[in-house]
């Protein structure tokens, strides 16, 4: 009897570790995404929005480039010879235009063209009824050369990415870092959008299906994502520890075992 009393101190003690242990858990329902809100939920109850299209706006970058039969046309109308050259990232960027803050380019021959509030493909539209005028037989390409996000917080790897598509969601920019880590607050994943006005931050709910619903399921040209770590990392695990419970619990079995407590 006289053993009982330390050793239900060693019980206490050991339960009360166990408890914070597992307490330091992230449960599933922390990190699926797209659940559901009601067992009558269905794909089909979310119809995708699509993405507004993009609108050029001050200081955007344009990478245009003008290929006819002419060779010596190409050079006329092409920064530096054209294509051709384009061979990295940097390239583009440094043989690209500009549109100023009265949402101008300056474009070989044809001069200013206002492009501010036009989608890339009525800038390309634009561009080839004005060389139309020059050349015959044309054809323009016009990419955007901006498409960066950000992604930070809670991700595999973190960092700012390129884009080179048109469209890209949410989910699709979190997956080029990696997908988040297992303590990332998905219930409050901030999207940071600079405008016109000045910058937005939305919370963002990626545990609810109803952001496929949402404006801001589709990413936009040098938006920020973040994902603040929950609260339980300060003492969480990266892994649950299995083998410290199990050999804990095989200490205390043991234990009692010895002072003929079982």
């Amino acid at each position: 009897m006289r053993n009982i009393r330390p050793l239900s101190r060693m019980v206490i003690i050991f339960t009360a570790v166990l408890m914070i242990l597992l307490t330091g858990c992230v449960s599933q329902k922390q990190i699926r995404y797209l659940q559901q809100t009601s067992k009558a939920d269905s794909v089909l109850l979310w119809q995708l929005k699509q993405a507004a299209e993009y609108r050029v706006h001050a200081d955007d970058n344009l990478y245009i480039t003008i290929k006819s039969l002419s060779e010596k046309a190409n050079d006329l109308f092409n920064q530096q010879g054209g294509a051709n050259q384009m061979t990295s990232d940097a390239s583009i960027y440094l043989n690209s235009y500009t549109v100023s803050r009265e949402g101008n380019i300056d474009f070989p021959v044809i001069g200013k063209v206002y492009v501010r509030d036009l989608t890339v493909d009525q800038v390309k539209e634009k561009l080839q009824q004005l060389v139309s005028d020059y050349l015959k037989e044309t054809i323009v390409i016009v990419k955007l050369v901006n498409f960066n996000i950000t992604l930070l917080g809670e991700l595999q790897r973190p960092g700012e990415y390129k884009v080179y598509q048109d469209k890209i969601t949410i989910f699709e920019g979190i997956a080029l870092a990696g997908d988040f880590t297992d303590f990332a607050n998905r219930k409050e994943v901030a999207l940071i959008r600079v405008t016109e006005k000045g910058s937005e931050i939305h919370y963002l709910n990626l545990n609810s299906a109803s952001i496929l619903s949402s404006p801001y399921y589709f990413l936009k040209p040098n938006d920020v994502v973040y994902a603040a770590p929950l609260k339980v990392k300060q003492w969480g695990f990266a892994t649950f520890p299995y083998a410290v419970i199990f050999a804990a619990i095989s200490t205390l079995i043991l234990l009692l075992t010895y002072f003929k407590i079982l």
